[in-house]
């Protein structure tokens, strides 16, 4: 019998039951609530030949800074190309080899191909437009959304996720009025949208909208806080916002109680608190205790080699802690992965390398060197991935730097 999803493509080896449990599983993550897995797994049990639901678990597996995580993916790949399926079914299966593979710039133009026959594809364009997020491709996040839109309109089901995928792509080129408005329309379609909600807050940010961010954030914490994959990243928000307003002791406070509460592993998770806890380590705030006890938790990741973003946060987090012995043996492993023919050699030579050098300048007292370095950063930086809201510690790190080296030569002109 053939069958179709919600958005009317066909998909191969379901059953009405495994349907219906991936469409619940499909509208948990286009909205970024957690629970996917469960209905997942039920999809996958009443219909173990489904290729849909076996792409949705690669998918979920990569979709991420996990090196971990990724590699799960492998034999899920493996297992469903072994099942038949159509056209889509085998661009979506092929995109995930390449991820697996290490070449994400194949997947994108993989998958840009099949959202070009497949507008509606929601997963696939969800995937597009995080890989354009993970490797800093702004321009390309914003027409790869615009280009599917003629396709979708309020009725069909996940219309309010390509309306939150394309208010963040507005956002982080600049246009903050129309992001604004997408993700009000997102919001209005989908009251539970988290990817939405998270928009907003990236907007209060860019604008410089603090209090106002703060109240629109803080009134809304029911609809992001609770079950839902970007809650932790949205305390960060919050976080900046007391920051901007001069509340360091707010900000740390959500360390205490939000970002570090359960000491998540979860690299996101790593991610944020050691954003914050460098933003407050600009501010003043003696974060040195904190930082020991989140440096331990990234010292297993020194060796990943995977994720140059996730890389330079882990140096914020030694260099923070003042955990010298990790912060150079972290620096070590990248000069070697700079001589690899990889994704991540590529971006360590390029971005990571210099920036954790910098860091590490930075947080030696070395100001002349930081200062040069992060001088030195090449233009197209932001390829290291990352919104312009987590990539901005680079520019107050290097405004530091300079301000310091200033002050030592005016010191040293007094003597």
């Amino acid at each position: 019998m053939r069958r179709a999803d919600a958005r009317g493509c066909a998909v191969t080896g379901a059953s009405a039951e495994g349907l219906a449990d991936f469409e619940q599983a499909l509208a948990a993550s286009l909205a970024w609530r957690r629970g996917a897995d469960l209905p997942l797994a039920r999809a996958l049990q009443a219909a173990p030949r489904f290729v849909m639901a076996h792409v949705l678990q690669a998918w979920m597996l990569l979709a991420g800074r996990d090196l971990r995580r990724a590699r799960a993916a492998r034999p899920v790949m493996l297992h469903a190309r072994t099942l038949q399926a159509n056209e889509r079914e085998r661009l979506h299966l092929a995109a995930i080899a390449a991820v697996v593979g290490d070449d994400y710039e194949a997947s994108k133009a993989l998958l840009g191909e099949l959202l070009k026959r497949y507008p509606r594809d929601a997963l696939a364009l969800q995937v597009a437009h995080g890989f354009d997020y993970v490797t800093g491709d702004t321009a390309r996040m914003r027409e790869r959304v615009a280009s599917v839109m003629h396709a979708w309109s309020r009725d069909l089901p996940g219309f309010h996720a390509v309306l939150a995928m394309r208010a963040f792509s507005l956002e982080e080129c600049g246009d903050y009025a129309r992001a604004e408005e997408a993700a009000s329309a997102a919001i209005e379609l989908h009251p539970l949208d988290a990817r939405a909600h998270h928009v907003m807050a990236h907007v209060f940010e860019m604008t410089g909208q603090a209090d106002a961010g703060a109240q629109w954030i803080g009134e809304r914490m029911q609809r992001w806080g609770t079950d839902t994959v970007v809650a932790m990243h949205v305390w960060w928000h919050l976080a900046l916002f007391h920051l901007a307003r001069g509340h360091e002791d707010r900000a740390l406070t959500i360390y205490d109680r939000q970002v570090r509460a359960d000491r998540s592993m979860e690299i996101a998770d790593l991610i944020d608190a050691a954003l914050l806890l460098w933003r407050l380590r600009l501010a003043g705030v003696d974060v040195a205790s904190r930082a020991t006890e989140l440096a331990g938790a990234w010292a297993p990741h020194v060796q990943d080699a995977f994720c140059s973003f996730s890389d330079l946060h882990a140096m914020l987090a030694f260099v923070a802690a003042g955990d010298w012995a990790h912060a150079r043996q972290l620096a070590a492993e990248l000069a070697r992965a700079q001589l690899r023919p990889t994704r991540h050699g590529e971006s360590t030579r390029l971005v990571g390398l210099p920036a954790c050098r910098a860091m590490l300048a930075f947080g030696q007292g070395v100001l002349h060197r930081a200062a040069a370095l992060f001088s030195r950063l090449p233009a197209f930086a932001h390829r290291i991935g990352g919104s312009h809201a987590q990539r901005d510690v680079l520019t107050l790190t290097q405004a530091q730097a300079a301000a310091g080296q200033r002050r030592n030569r005016m010191a040293a002109q007094v003597v």
